[in-house]
């Protein structure tokens, strides 16, 4: 440590500790008159803002607190990707490209590590999106990774799997991004407009349940999506008897299934035995009851 220490006596500590109230270690007390308290996690606040954090004051810690608010809500994405001289992002093949590049486009900040499975299962999901997006929509949708790797290997890996740009891993704006956005777990999908504006926080529900079609990822296309479903389920029946099965089949609502007849990934509207494991696409029983006529 490159700073001052006081003599090691159990006695002096145990008297420092009960003048400042320490409970817990590491503990910081800064000795100034607004300064604040064990309670108010001063070691936390010096992780998130490191230096900027002096003088270990309420008002300071207000003053950045506001910052970060400001970033959220009207920063630009330039402003939030950039650091220090880098104004660009990389990809898993070595390629840059200048963030000027994503102005006028939906963006999504993609908050994930390789180390943790839920990150690796939507990251497939997402790609797939993307993918689709890209090819649907030309270049009107980017995403940026977020990193939460434990180490630059892991970072690698993570992004070598991944179609889209990243901020390095050795840059702190990752970290800032995680505090301003708040994110309290991971995987997590900020959506950005093209206007700059966040959004939605929850874009990983958004394509989860609805893939690319949920883009624009706005909750009034989201709306209009659960629309749609609610009128296809009315459109449907009930009950349903399969040919193939001995059991009257029930209409049910899932996240995802795997049809017992075509053995493709379903989701949403599906036909469903109540009594044991079974179920169908709307369109599969359909087929099958034409079939039996």
């Amino acid at each position: 440590m490159p700073w001052l220490a006081v003599p090691f006596d159990p006695n002096l500590h145990r008297r420092l500790i009960d003048r400042f109230g320490v409970d817990r270690i590491p503990s910081f007390i800064p000795l100034c008159s607004d300064g604040m308290s064990v309670e108010e996690d001063l070691i936390g606040y010096i992780a998130d803002y490191g230096a900027d954090a002096f003088p270990f004051t309420r008002k300071r810690h207000e003053e950045l607190k506001a910052i970060d608010r400001r970033k959220r809500e009207e920063a630009n994405l330039e402003e939030l990707l950039m650091h220090e001289g880098r104004n660009f992002l990389i990809s898993g093949d070595d390629r840059k490209v200048h963030i000027s590049e994503l102005k006028g486009k939906t963006i999504g900040l993609y908050f994930c590590a390789y180390w943790s499975p839920p990150c690796r299962a939507f990251t497939v999901q997402l790609r797939d999106a993307y993918n689709k997006l890209k090819a649907a929509k030309d270049h009107c949708f980017e995403i940026v990774l977020i990193s939460t790797d434990r180490d630059l290997k892991e970072f690698n890996v993570n992004l070598s799997s991944m179609p889209w740009f990243a901020v390095p891993y050795e840059d702190k704006t990752r970290h800032d991004l995680c505090r301003i956005f708040d994110i309290k777990g991971i995987p997590s999908l900020v959506i950005i407009g093209p206007d700059g504006k966040i959004i939605s926080m929850n874009g990983k529900f958004m394509v989860s349940s609805y893939g690319a079609e949920a883009f624009p990822f706005t909750e009034a296309r989201i709306r209009d999506l659960e629309a749609a479903l609610r009128k296809e389920g009315e459109a449907l029946p009930q009950q349903v008897e399969d040919v193939k099965h001995e059991h009257v089949l029930k209409l049910d609502m899932a996240k995802a299934y795997v049809c017992d007849s075509c053995k493709k990934q379903g989701k949403f509207w599906a036909f469903s035995c109540d009594v044991c494991d079974y179920d169908l696409h709307p369109s599969c029983v359909e087929k099958v009851m034409d079939g039996s006529l």
